[in-house]
């Protein structure tokens, strides 16, 4: 089956999952991520019982536009696999996931994501060590890293020298983007100029950083939004850059690739 042609250098308004059914085996050459956290279903930091704390005045405890960020953890979890099992599916033998994510303390024990990230190739973790921070819970330190997974396919190398690039990355987090929860423009430089990918998908592509990188290092993008507010922004953010448009998937478009699908 031949790509959709469609995808590329667009994004999508559509469910993740559903969306990635419809690119085939082995076409993408990676995926730079981060889904919501699920975080006001946290115990401890205020969100789920409004206490609000250091999160009073931010934009996540409204959640995000089309979803609230609370699901029940065992079914959180059951999305989070299927979304890496379609992600691994349609990379490439020599392409890799970056795939980040936060741990954090649930019931007074640490929550690492094993229960979403067991079973997938894991070849290393990298700490994303954000600047500053507020801790209102005297019962552990302050957090200030996130975690990328790299979840690597067999054949998956870095770019020339990029092994050069330590495992802990300090990148200041995002603070002029309207989206509650935005990747650093530098981060995202650091992974895919770290990579030969041509092709990069993001399926929780939020306010376009993902694309925007990759049209400005010279490569192709396909971005996955559920929001039609964010994919609004991450077009405004692209036509800032000189590029870029959203694409709608109305029912007879899906249709319409699960018959290529099939072919």
């Amino acid at each position: 089956m031949k790509f959709p042609r469609d995808f590329i250098n667009k994004i999508i308004q559509g469910d993740c999952v559903e969306t990635m059914k419809l690119i085939p085996d082995d076409s993408i050459d990676l995926v730079v991520t981060s889904p919501p956290y699920n975080l006001k279903n946290s115990t401890g930091n205020g969100m789920k019982d409004g206490r609000g704390g250091k999160w009073a005045n931010a934009a996540l405890v409204n959640g995000y536009h089309n979803y609230d960020d609370c699901l029940p953890h065992d079914k959180y979890v059951k999305w989070q696999r299927e979304g890496l099992e379609q992600m691994i599916r349609v990379v490439n033998n020599h392409g890799a996931i970056f795939y980040n994510h936060k741990w954090r303390v649930q019931d007074g024990l640490l929550q690492d994501r094993q229960d979403i990230v067991s079973g997938f190739p894991v070849r290393q973790i990298i700490i994303w060590k954000r600047k500053g921070g507020i801790n209102f819970n005297a019962g552990y330190f302050l957090p200030t890293y996130e975690v990328i997974y790299l979840i690597a396919k067999k054949k998956f190398k870095l770019a020339p020298k990029a092994n050069a690039h330590g495992d802990i990355w300090e990148f200041m987090q995002d603070m002029n983007n309207p989206h509650p929860a935005p990747f650093p423009i530098a981060l995202i430089e650091r992974i895919i100029s770290s990579t030969n990918a041509e092709i990069i998908l993001d399926p929780f592509m939020g306010s376009g950083t993902t694309a925007i990188v990759a049209r400005n290092l010279g490569r192709k993008y396909v971005g996955i939004e559920t929001s039609p507010e964010y994919c609004k922004m991450a077009e405004n953010r692209l036509a800032g850059n000189g590029i870029g448009r959203k694409i709608n998937l109305c029912k007879s478009q899906m249709n319409l690739f699960k018959q290529l699908q099939k072919a």
